[in-house]
């Protein structure tokens, strides 16, 4: 595994040094994983409005179930979570749940509650809160899948007294308790419990984090407001009690041109998703790029093994043969950007390097596609039986950089034969689209800081992305998903990673980086373990 590099800033720093921008670089860069690079040794000033930039409506508002970035960066801040996860160690370290212990077969987890942590409704965080949370967040339905994998052979959850849950599973579940640390498994009251799925969608949940639901404006923003009784932060956080900011705007500006000018302009004070030709101006004008590789499956396609030409593997080795990985981040990104190397992005534990089996070779590709009997028609395009060889590539609104993307990789798929028609949905249909599978490429990525994230994509229990049919991969997932000893069970990662690429069921293309332009005058956001924004510690000078 390679080490990790929380601030994302020193890898830069080294390439940048051989060019003399170091030293802009380390004015732009924060360090520790945090923004307000500035601001050493400055006090922290409480009160004021953040008004942070985001690319897509949210489409839901119960942190359980959200599935897009730009949903999870306001639903993260309503709810804690029993664990946190150090993004320097991978550590698990405590927040709502003070201690806990675990099975030796890991099939039972007990936590203890630190005492006067409440929802913001009033009703305590306790072991009955607990409960009500396990006992129906794998209930959720399709959107909720991230949820339902992370609580596959759940069992029960035992109230042992007021402050103290034990959760049992069915099998050894040794991906559980890094899951608590997500917002996926964030606390809700139990009133919110109670809802059905739709409703919390749309009115939101009750949490116990550090802000509350102000207001939700479909399609232009969400308003969050600071709860002053807060004193229950994650250990990590640099002050336990409530947050400094009063007030969060997150304000959907899908065009990366406005949120530019916005954040030159003052309008806005951050960016979550900077452009890649805004970077260097950006840095040099004296704003703060803060950055980090986000751990999970990188940006790549989900390749829809269900539907012809794509049930051939020769077809699928050849799509991934065809793409000219470092061609797409030195024409359309930034060196902070890397290509993939492997079906896990290398900030993910278990991560191996498989770089060979994802090399750019098109005359491979085109002999792959020879002999599997697609011929060069008059117009280029490969043809087999009378039929084209054409691929329908479905993504999505809010993903970064991703139609110029596509559309490199569709000039290099064309180059060896194959025609590849591009189609952009509303993130918010993204449940509808993965339920029809009516796409031959999924373009995406999943975060997640423990290498389970491979059973919820690629089983076919699961998300199931790729269409495929139950198999030797599920046996492989499955049971690292239950293996308590850490070295056999990154013995069964690497075996997974191995075959996903040996019968190309993806075909990943590049690192999702993370990064965010900030204004000078806010200081300490910080990305965690899985590269989502928390804002407990941030404030405004």
């Amino acid at each position: 595994m390679r080490p990790r590099n929380p601030s994302g800033c020193t890898t830069w720093l080294r390439r940048a040094a051989g060019a003399g921008l170091a030293g802009v670089l380390l004015t732009a860069c924060g360090s520790g994983g945090t923004g307000g690079a500035g601001a050493a040794g400055a006090v922290p000033k409480p009160g004021g409005r953040l008004t942070f930039a985001v690319t897509s409506d949210f489409g839901c508002l119960d942190p359980q179930q959200v599935s897009s970035i730009d949903s999870v960066y306001p639903a993260r801040q309503l709810v804690d979570s029993l664990t946190d996860q150090d993004p320097a160690t991978g550590k698990i370290v405590p927040w709502l749940a003070e201690r806990w212990e675990i099975s030796p077969d890991a099939t039972t987890f007990t936590f203890h509650l630190r005492p006067g942590a409440t929802f913001s409704d009033g009703s305590p965080v306790d072991a009955r809160a607990v409960k009500a949370n396990f006992d129906t967040a794998g209930k959720l339905g399709t959107i909720a899948a991230q949820a339902a994998s992370y609580l596959q052979g759940y069992r029960d959850t035992t109230i042992v007294d007021d402050l103290t849950a034990r959760v049992s599973f069915s099998r050894p579940a040794a991906q559980f308790l890094q899951a608590t640390s997500t917002h996926t498994l964030g606390l809700v009251s139990p009133a919110s419990t109670a809802k059905p799925p739709a409703e919390r969608c749309t009115s939101g949940i009750v949490g116990s984090g550090p802000f509350t639901l102000g207001s939700y404006q479909k399609n232009q923003s969400i308003t969050l407001n600071k709860r002053a009784d807060y004193r229950w932060g994650s250990t990590l956080w640099k002050q336990q009690g409530p947050a400094y900011l009063d007030q969060i705007v997150f304000q959907v500006i899908p065009e990366s041109g406005i949120r530019n000018g916005s954040l030159r302009s003052g309008a806005i004070d951050g960016d979550s998703a900077v452009a890649s030709q805004d970077e260097a101006s950006l840095r040099t004008d004296g704003f703060t790029l803060q950055y980090r590789s986000a751990p999970g499956l990188p940006y790549g396609f989900s390749v829809n093994t269900g539907r012809s030409p794509l049930d051939d593997t020769a077809v699928r080795r050849a799509v991934s043969r065809a793409i000219n990985r470092q061609e797409i981040v030195s024409t359309v990104l930034t060196p902070l950007t890397k290509p993939v190397t492997s079906p896990l992005a290398s900030s993910t534990p278990g991560y191996v390097n498989l770089a060979a089996d994802l090399v750019f070779a098109p005359d491979e590709a085109r002999k792959l596609l020879d002999d599997a009997g697609w011929r060069p028609g008059p117009d280029g395009i490969r043809v087999k039986d009378g039929n084209p060889l054409q691929l329908t590539v479905q993504y999505f609104t809010g993903q970064t950089s991703a139609k110029a993307i596509l559309e490199l990789i569709q000039q290099q798929l064309r180059a060896v034969g194959i025609a590849a028609a591009l189609h952009e949905e509303p993130v918010t249909n993204g449940g509808r689209v993965v339920q029809a599978k009516g796409y031959d490429l999924l373009w995406g990525h999943t975060k997640g800081a423990d290498p389970d994230v491979l059973r919820a994509q690629y089983s076919s229990t699961g998300l199931n992305f790729n269409n495929l049919r139950p198999g030797p991969l599920d046996d492989l997932l499955t049971r690292q998903a239950a293996t308590a000893d850490q070295n056999a069970r990154m013995a069964l990662v690497r075996q997974a990673q191995e075959l996903i690429l040996t019968n190309q069921y993806n075909v990943p293309v590049i690192e999702l980086t993370v990064i965010l332009g900030l204004s000078a005058k806010v200081h300490d956001v910080v990305l965690n373990a899985d590269a989502r924004l928390q804002f407990h510690d941030t404030w405004k000078s």
